[in-house]
């Protein structure tokens, strides 16, 4: 008799995740599988007032680094005592299947989080984690085997600036790219996927903590980074620098942390510290101004997300509160401002915004030019939340200050 309800209940599990849609798109990066906050597929359905439903929380250390997700894992960067630890998790139980750690010493100058910044990134056989000091490691994203660590921070003596190494790595075919920050010409790197290997480093830019983006630029494709100083332009094979355009926030004591979005319309970064947003196009040889706006959009820590000729994205300080603003991209007018939300997390799935904010609340909006039209809402979190989320297919995994979570979040019809 035990063993018959055993079977109906692991047949009944079964058939509720098959039910469940596409599951195992993959979200291997910052930013999702094409690093812009879009999640393929169609628009979310409205979850019930009591929010979307729970699959399951798992107990973690600190970090403001995101997770990813890669075939059946459930990848975390977190801090545990003394050691930044990869964890892997399974993505249908939240159950641990492996961990690789190293060992940190990391103290937050101003109080704040000791954990890992940057979002892992997995590329072939490996994953890659960049630490709070510096340090790059690659194992195997199937069973969590080391393959080798760098120092990349101490080797080429870069500064950790205000929060510690906060770049999320990309990988570009078999090679690694990161904000550095280092001397010597080591503002960017890139080393070998497989061995570690310095390829090649590019500018004496310090790093800032925004996170670069491979772009068709033009028909060829480029490295688009967004350092402390600026936007570069380069040449993924060897790290030529190709343009730059100056863009650094007014404030000394300042950061340029949301990612560049690149649309037809051309390049748009964003910093906060009453800095605003630019557009840009790439002529070929440079980039040259579109426009300039305060008032678009000042994104302090998030990258914002396009839709069409729209952009949406958090604007204002984090200490100060901020909300979601849209405005159009072709000319920089701001459309509509939703007033006070606080700060967030924003992603793109279908017509639909899956905003994550500080505070723990996940909100589904339209994302449309003609207003600020949230559709549901619901506490799925504690607050503290900074990390970058995950929505791959009908899985929504985000973190808090010490938990990770796990949602299903169906998809309407295409």
């Amino acid at each position: 008799m035990n063993l018959l309800v055993i079977g109906r209940v692991a047949l009944a599990l079964a058939l509720s995740w098959v039910g469940m849609g596409p599951l195992s798109a993959d979200w291997p990066q910052y930013l999702g599988p094409t690093r812009d906050g879009v999640s393929p597929g169609g628009a979310p359905e409205t979850w019930p007032p009591a929010g979307p439903q729970l699959l399951w929380k798992a107990d973690v250390g600190s970090g403001f680094s995101g997770p990813v997700t890669h075939g059946d894992f459930v990848l975390l960067h977190h801090r545990q005592g003394d050691e930044e630890v990869l964890e892997a998790f399974d993505r249908k139980s939240g159950k641990s299947r492996w961990k690789a750690a190293q060992p940190t010493s990391y103290s937050d100058d101003f109080g704040f989080d000791n954990g890992p910044r940057g979002t892992p990134a997995v590329g072939g056989d490996f994953v890659y984690t960049f630490g709070a000091e510096g340090r790059l490691t690659a194992v195997s994203w199937a069973d969590g085997k080391p393959a080798w660590t760098v120092p990349l921070g101490r080797e080429h003596r870069a500064d950790k600036g205000f929060f510690g190494f906060a770049c999320s790595p990309l990988v570009v075919s078999n090679r690694v790219v990161l904000h550095l920050g280092g001397e010597d010409g080591a503002g960017i790197v890139a080393v070998d996927g497989k061995t570690g290997r310095l390829v090649w480093r590019s500018t004496s830019d310090e790093a800032g903590y925004a996170s670069p983006i491979l772009a068709n630029l033009g028909g060829q494709q480029r490295l688009v980074c967004f350092t402390r100083a600026g936007v570069k332009v380069l040449d993924p094979a060897d790290g030529r620098l190709l343009a730059g355009f100056p863009w650094r926030s007014r404030q000394g004591a300042s950061v340029n942390a949301a990612t560049p979005i690149v649309g037809p319309a051309g390049i748009l970064v964003t910093s906060s510290y009453n800095t605003g947003a630019a557009l840009l196009r790439w002529s070929g040889t440079s980039l040259e101004r579109v426009w300039t706006d305060e008032e678009a959009l000042s994104a302090h820590i998030s990258t914002p997300v396009r839709r069409d000729g729209w952009y949406f994205g958090f604007h204002g300080r984090q200490e100060q509160g901020g909300s979601v603003r849209c405005f159009e991209g072709a000319t920089g007018k701001m459309l509509w401002d939703s007033g006070r939300t606080g700060i967030g997390s924003v992603l793109m799935a279908g017509d639909r915004l899956v905003l994550m904010l500080e505070s723990g609340e996940l909100i589904q909006a339209e994302a449309s030019g003609e207003g600020w039209k949230p559709l549901c809402r619901a506490q799925v979190l504690g607050s503290g939340v900074r990390a970058a989320p995950v929505l791959d297919g009908e899985l929504f995994v985000a973190r808090d200050r010490n938990r990770l979570f796990a949602y299903r979040i169906p998809r309407r019809a295409q």
